[in-house]
């Protein structure tokens, strides 16, 4: 038996979730992948914790705000991806209701549609296509962050001669993390937790893109349906019993695909409310570190940093922004379904249908701001404004010392 497109598109981000101890099986979630959780939730906490105390102990011994602030692009992933997976835990139930429905609706739906299977294929096949892209990206990202000071480490040990121990992160531990006897051990630590961060963040991201790209493809298929649904020539020639069928099936298919919407936005309003309020801070301050700091490996850390961060408000903002535009197509197919050969009855419940779908199903930052590339234009606008103040307070102090 052939999967339905979301499972097909689920099937691409399982490894992740095996890997992050997270559940989008329709069952409950066993022993191992609730230990599985705990470890990686535990384990990026206790980075948190660190870099936190880093913080602490450079603001008390005086460091300066360059110095102080080198912490808080990789602070803020680790806590991005501790706030994501503990809102996906938390709507566990939701969520499979919510993939349930989207079953469902394929199922009964796509199958005997003369327009879905090529809406569908289309869509799939960008979304699967892109995920990879982005991943590899990542992946290159996260393999060169890694590996970046064992570089720099053996690149100075060719041209001078001493061997200077170097970290991915900067987090106090309760030992010497440059004693050669330690390092290994905290290298690793900050390697792996580099790996579930990723790992995690992109889990919930690649969900929220599927539940987005399978949503919008019911509003796609809905559109077409309506704008078929009446085929006669003549005045009211398609007035009879089945339209009246058809269409109250339409008003139902409707309801429920916002339905699946809805959920979607209780699932990630949270999370991506805190999405948005960091990321600004983290791609000012990326920004600012890297023209302000002359150590070339820090600077490509902060740079690598900041197109992770970007790309992936970058994505999350689009794909909700398409969410938005199919549902509101529906409108323009309610306008071009011959509303005009039917009588008073039906023509009010195809306006109903129209005035509906012109109240487009968006996804919000928990209501504060809607999920659309129009928001990430004012992130961006807003980390500029933040960069250009850092900027000019940096300047000043500099002159008055």
């Amino acid at each position: 038996m052939v999967d339905l497109p979301v499972d097909q598109s689920l099937k691409k981000i399982k490894f992740l979730y095996r890997l992050s101890g997270m559940n989008i099986e329709d069952r409950d979630k066993n022993t191992t992948e609730k230990a599985v959780y705990m470890f990686n939730f535990l384990w990026i906490l206790t980075d948190i914790i660190l870099a936190t105390e880093w913080g602490i102990v450079g603001f008390v011994k005086g460091l300066d705000f360059i110095e102080i602030t080198h912490v808080l692009p990789c602070l803020n992933m680790g806590m991005v991806a501790e706030m994501k997976t503990i809102f996906l835990v938390v709507y566990e139930d939701k969520l499979k209701q919510l993939l349930r429905d989207l079953r469902d609706l394929e199922r009964i739906r796509l199958p005997n549609n003369p327009y879905a299977k090529k809406i569908a294929d289309t869509d799939a096949k960008f979304l699967h296509k892109l995920m990879k892209v982005i991943w590899t990206v990542n992946i290159c990202m996260l393999v060169l962050f890694n590996s970046g000071p064992l570089v720099l480490i053996a690149v100075k040990y060719y041209l001078t001669g001493k061997l200077e121990l170097l970290l991915p992160f900067l987090d106090v531990y309760p030992f010497d993390s440059y004693d050669l006897k330690y390092w290994p051990w905290a290298y690793l630590h900050e390697v792996w937790t580099a790996c579930i961060v990723l790992s995690e963040i992109f889990a919930v991201d690649f969900l929220f893109y599927v539940c987005c790209t399978h949503i919008g493809i019911q509003f796609k298929v809905l559109k077409m349906e309506l704008e078929h649904l009446i085929t006669g020539k003549g005045l009211l020639a398609d007035h009879d019993d089945q339209l009246k069928e058809k269409l109250a099936d339409i008003v139902k298919w409707h309801q429920q695909i916002i339905s699946c919407a809805e959920m979607l936005e209780v699932i990630y309003s949270k999370s991506t409310l805190f999405n948005y309020i960091s990321s600004s801070l983290i791609i000012c301050l990326t920004g600012f570190n890297s023209m302000v700091i002359d150590d070339m490996a820090i600077v490509i850390s902060f740079f690598m940093l900041a197109v992770v961060e970007v790309l992936q408000i970058f994505f999350l903002c689009f794909f909700g922004g398409k969410l938005i535009d199919s549902s509101t197509d529906v409108s323009s197919g309610a306008y071009n379904s011959k509303w005009y050969l039917t009588d008073i009855p039906t023509r009010k419940t195809i306006l109903l249908i129209q005035t509906r779908a012109q109240n487009p199903c968006k996804l919000t930052a928990a209501g504060f701001a809607d999920v659309h590339l129009r928001a990430f234009m004012k992130i961006l606008s807003t980390s500029w404004s933040y960069f250009a103040l850092l900027q000019t307070m940096y300047g000043s102090s500099k002159v008055s010392h």
